[in-house]
């Protein structure tokens, strides 16, 4: 059966909701979920009064409370304190809740109504910079400027902060506090974030001899690598340096290649300290882009303060050079919270066994290879017990009493993220499934997750399943809805349906009307242009945009265009699924270089969404293999070895963009 396409149901329920405002001040009638619709129509347009004609009906309704929720979100700023905290007491542990309480404490602090403030706030708990800004500022009325101390850590993002913070951090200014060293530190990670506006605000605000003007800033913009070239800085002048590292910066984004002789011609002028950061920015940039010089280049930074992302990719660099005392070094200097990522345990493994220290790397394999991801199987197949580690791995599901299941779903906030989905609430319906396995344990994992698989809601029961640490339940991690749909796409187009349904399970979760903020439809998240261009291939002359949601037409159509790009990268699911990812003229462009050991071309994607997509695509079908019964492949099979790009480019360009998410 062909699904409703999205835009017409949404333009049916705001067409209801219209109508059912205007009958909404009929008495007697009970609470209905089209009552609901038609408040939440309200709600989102603004309209005060359509809502608070509708919402007497909703008294008693399960989600009431997003109701009251949305009447006062609506007039926050006049509300009282005894509206507000007789909600809060009314509705207690549900997620409006919490909600409310941010957006109201806001309100407080924006209006100075701090005595109200003092009385709501909480000092922790909640990870939100503007409402941590407004707490510091009555902490330092209540206690003075003591209280400026804990905004310091706060000053030092490359991100815009709220305007709640700028008090603050003119207090900390004014002081001596924030010093120019660490206003100039801001600079630089508002220029390595790529947020010109927040660092031509920080420079221009500066101290005089570390001041840069809005008219050197425009003549470096416009050709920053020119401008590097030239040299054209008053060196001996600190805010002129910090230009210069900031046309290096801009530059070296985009060609750290082009940049480089002018860089190295010019840094003898600097500081070493700052010398050391150029060198540093210009590795990270030449690794990203996958130049074969970056790991020589990070040697250049030795000794230089890396950030996180700085320190993994010089780990990469090293992979990719084949330089595995430099993976060992490199992995050895990060911070220790990072060196337990599963890849970097594997990745040491791998350098300690080049280093013929074999029983140390033993010992990190053996951790990893009881876990469950990407790295647990080629830490397995490393031992040499990567079949034994898929055929053992356990599962036992629950087997929850009739009783015990019937006592979850009565459960009003089950009931409420059950409703929610089924009124296309999705956002606020994880919410509620959030706080509902939140801290729970295994068994109450499972049958929660048993529960959703029940209701259809895949996502959330893959999502929960997926949260066990003891009791595994595999076909809950790993299920396989609309398997019809599925083994019809995969034999119609010769792909393994394991490849599919893992691209499905990372796509959707096999949310079947899902749409992505990007436009991305269905199970297997066709774009639009894709799924026209799948459409002309297979001489779909009847094709509509409005069937891309259809649930066969998805499959045969994802299905089509992952084979297409599997033909055309030579047969290697990990270029496949990249490509179906970011778009195979990407997917192509990181195939530079000499041959690569699949999981290290993996480890050095570029985009982070697009490697960790990949790792769990492959992932995804080892264990899908494993459920469906099928011959063990071992993982490193699967990734081969990626060869550089040839000629046979095939025609990437005509559909670059449109697969995936």
């Amino acid at each position: 059966m062909m699904s409703v396409p999205r835009n017409f149901l949404i333009a049916v329920l705001v067409l209801t909701a219209a109508t059912l405002a205007a009958a909404a001040e009929q008495p007697g009638a009970a609470p209905s979920d089209a009552d609901f619709v038609a408040a939440r129509a309200a709600f989102e347009r603004g309209d005060r009064v359509h809502l608070e004609a509708v919402a007497p009906r909703l008294v008693g309704h399960g989600l009431e409370p997003y109701v009251e929720y949305w009447r006062l979100k609506l007039r926050l700023d006049t509300a009282t304190a005894e509206e507000v905290r007789g909600y809060l007491a009314r509705w207690p542990n549900t997620p409006p809740v919490d909600r409310l309480r941010i957006e109201w404490l806001k309100s407080l602090g924006k209006q100075g109504l701090w005595d109200s403030f003092a009385l709501d706030w909480q000092p922790s708990g909640v990870d939100d910079v503007e409402l941590a800004c407004y707490g510091l500022q009555y902490r330092r009325i209540r206690d003075g400027d003591s209280a400026l101390a804990a905004a310091k850590p706060l000053w030092f993002t490359g991100q815009t902060t709220p305007e709640a913070c700028e008090p603050l951090f003119a207090a900390l200014i004014a002081s001596g506090d924030l010093s120019p060293a660490d206003r100039r530190a801001r600079f630089r990670l508002a220029t390595e974030a790529g947020n010109v506006r927040l660092a031509r605000a920080l420079a221009v605000d500066l101290p005089p001899n570390d001041r840069i003007t809005l008219r050197e800033f425009t003549a470096v913009d416009a050709e920053p690598a020119r401008a590097l070239s030239k040299g054209d800085f008053r060196w001996k002048r600190q805010g002129s340096r910090e230009l210069a590292l900031y046309a290096l910066e801009r530059a070296a984004r985009s060609d750290a290649a082009g940049v480089r002789a002018a860089w190295v011609r010019h840094r003898v002028q600097l500081p070493p300290a700052d010398r050391l950061y150029g060198n540093a920015r210009i590795a990270y940039h030449a690794a990203r882009q996958l130049l074969p010089q970056a790991n020589a280049w990070y040697a250049e930074a030795a000794g230089a303060p890396l950030s996180e992302v700085q320190h993994q990719w010089r780990a990469r660099a090293a992979l990719r050079a084949g330089a595995w005392p430099d993976v060992l070094a490199a992995v050895d200097a990060m911070p220790a919270t990072m060196a337990q990522d599963p890849a970097w345990r594997y990745w040491r493994a791998r350098a300690l066994v080049a280093a013929g220290r074999s029983e140390e790397a033993n010992a990190v394999y053996a951790v990893l290879a009881g876990e469950f991801h990407f790295y647990a199987l080629l830490a397995a197949e490393a031992l040499g017990r990567g079949a034994e580690k898929i055929r053992d791995t356990r599962s036992t599901p629950l087997q929850p009493t009739a009783d015990e299941f019937a006592a979850f779903g009565t459960r009003p906030d089950v009931r409420r993220a059950v409703k929610l989905a089924e009124l296309d609430m999705r956002l606020d319906s994880q919410r509620e499934w959030i706080a509902i396995v939140r801290g729970q344990p295994d068994d109450a994992l499972l049958l929660a997750a048993e529960y959703a698989r029940r209701q259809g809601l895949y996502d959330r029961s893959i999502n929960t399943a997926d949260r066990t640490q003891m009791r595994h339940d595999f076909g809950l991690r790993y299920p396989t809805p609309f398997r019809e749909q599925f083994a019809a796409a995969a034999r119609d187009h010769d792909v393994d349906i394991t490849l599919l349904l893992a691209i499905a399970r990372q796509e959707s979760r096999f949310a079947s009307d899902i749409v992505s903020s990007a436009g991305a439809v269905g199970l297997m998240q066709l774009m639009p242009p894709t799924a026209r261009w799948v459409a002309r291939q297979l001489s779909r002359t009847d094709f509509r945009s409005a069937q891309i949601g259809d649930i066969t037409t998805n499959t045969q159509f994802g299905a089509y265009y992952y084979k297409y790009w599997l033909e055309r990268l030579e047969r290697l699911p990990a270029l496949a699924a990249a490509a179906y990812n970011a778009g195979p003229n990407r997917a192509q462009a990181w195939r530079n270089g000499a041959p690569l050991e699949g999981a290290i071309w993996v480890e050095t994607i570029p985009f982070n969404e697009t490697r960790d997509y990949v790792k769990k695509v492959l992932a995804n079908a080892m264990f899908y293999a494993r459920e469906l019964g099928q011959p063990y492949v071992p993982l490193t099979v699967r990734l081969g070895t990626v060869p550089p790009r040839g000629n046979g480019a095939g025609d990437a360009a005509a559909v670059e963009g449109s697969g995936g998410t």
